[in-house]
């Protein structure tokens, strides 16, 4: 009996010695990981406000054009309110000096290219609109005999300083800013100040978060496009279980795959060729299963938005979303005072360009910018107006004669 028990001692003694040399079912003490554990990362994600925050300056500047470049709606949008201003007429006073007048108005030379008021008015306005700000200088003969020319200064190369009372430009360049020495012949216009950015706040503020969605779509839009649009084929030949067929499949799938490329390189001349094989060979077009993800919402709600901020009418750009003729009526109406807006800010600057000549012609008349009408579509109310007026004056004349007959 003892010798039983002394025996099971030394069994399980050597049981719990081979068990802690196992390492497959071993406990690991505290702290200590697994090899096999599951580790997961959090994938990056690009965050826009970091990429659009952007301070004040050359890099804003440099941003709007650039989002003019890149996305046509806004670009397209800017010219179609430079061009709905409309045309002018500069009209003095003094009535011997309107025909010298008008011919300036015609004939004036504006940069290096353009002649007129009205090519001014494109790109004082372009500046405007663009860079939250414009600026020109007036240029004088050498004898001051009148005004040659005006040059409207890119707003991407002029830093404004304040001191005092009075506004400093500066032209930037390679090396330190050169400052302007004449300010008086300056005309400087801001767009929509406040008392935060006295300077002016361009029309594209806010635009570039949502161009940049816009641009991403997009850009999904043509990888898609060169992944499913592109068709691109799948052969796959499948050897039978004879012992040949698979002896031999390796040369029978290079053979396929050569007289494939050979047929697939001659259609690019317009010589098209029969794919013809023998045993278990199929082809499908890879993606064709696959939908491309619609974007016609969300490409349309951003769009909104851009156009919303910039205030064009849609029907305008050949954008046709549900508008109805009493839609269209009141953007018209919007439209129409936010041209007036603009024609306010640019009327002094016409009216200071044109007094500077007559002054140096010895004119001491006042100048005054009549506007045209901004479209046809105003016009006609104003004629159907005029003609409602009429017609309810001379219902108002046949009553009062109506009214002296019966009183006679």
């Amino acid at each position: 009996m003892l010798q039983r028990s002394a025996v099971l001692r030394s069994m399980t003694y050597k049981y719990k010695k081979g068990a802690d040399n196992l390492t497959l079912f071993k406990r690991q003490k505290g702290g200590e990981k697994s090899a096999c554990e599951m580790h997961l990362e959090a994938a990056p994600r690009h965050k826009e406000k970091e990429y659009f925050r952007l301070e004040r300056g050359l890099c804003e500047k440099e941003l709007y054009y650039s989002l003019r470049e890149q996305v046509p709606v806004i670009d397209a949008c800017l010219k179609k309110i430079t061009r709905l201003i409309g045309g002018f007429k500069a009209v003095t006073d003094n009535e011997s000096f309107q025909p010298c007048l008008d011919k300036f108005t015609k004939e004036v030379r504006v940069g290096s290219s353009g002649s007129g008021l009205n090519a001014f008015i494109d790109c004082y306005m372009d500046s405007l609109l663009t860079s939250d700000s414009a600026l020109c200088e007036i240029i004088y003969d050498r004898d001051y005999m009148g005004v040659s020319g005006i040059y409207t200064a890119p707003m991407k190369r002029i830093e404004i300083r304040q001191r005092g009372g009075e506004r400093e430009y500066y032209i930037l360049g390679s090396r330190n800013p050169i400052k302007i020495n004449h300010p008086e012949n300056l005309i400087f216009t801001a767009l929509s100040p406040t008392p935060e950015q006295p300077y002016g706040v361009s029309l594209l503020q806010g635009l570039p978060s949502l161009s940049a969605i816009l641009l991403r779509i997009y850009d999904c839009i043509g990888q898609n496009f060169d992944r499913v649009g592109n068709v691109r084929y799948a052969v796959t030949y499948k050897p039978s279980g004879e012992y040949g067929d698979r002896a031999y499949s390796r040369e029978h799938a290079e053979k396929i795959a050569k007289e494939w490329a050979l047929g697939m390189s001659a259609s690019k001349s317009g010589d098209i060729r029969d794919f013809i094989a023998v045993g278990d060979v199929s082809i499908k077009a890879i993606g064709a299963d696959n939908q491309i993800i619609d974007t016609e919402v969300p490409v349309r709600q951003i769009l909104e938005q851009l156009i919303s901020k910039l205030g064009i009418p849609p029907y305008l750009l050949g954008f046709h979303w549900s508008t109805s003729e009493r839609m269209s009526s009141q953007q018209a109406d919007i439209l129409t005072s936010e041209l007036e807006y603009y024609r306010r800010l640019i009327t002094p600057a016409l009216e200071k360009i044109c007094s500077a000549h007559l002054r140096l012609l010895g004119s001491l008349g006042d100048v005054t910018i009549e506007w045209e009408n901004i479209n046809l579509q105003d016009e006609t109310e104003t004629a159907l107006a005029r003609l409602r007026n009429a017609q309810a004056r001379a219902i108002e004349l046949s009553n009062i004669k109506e009214e002296k007959a019966l009183g006679q």
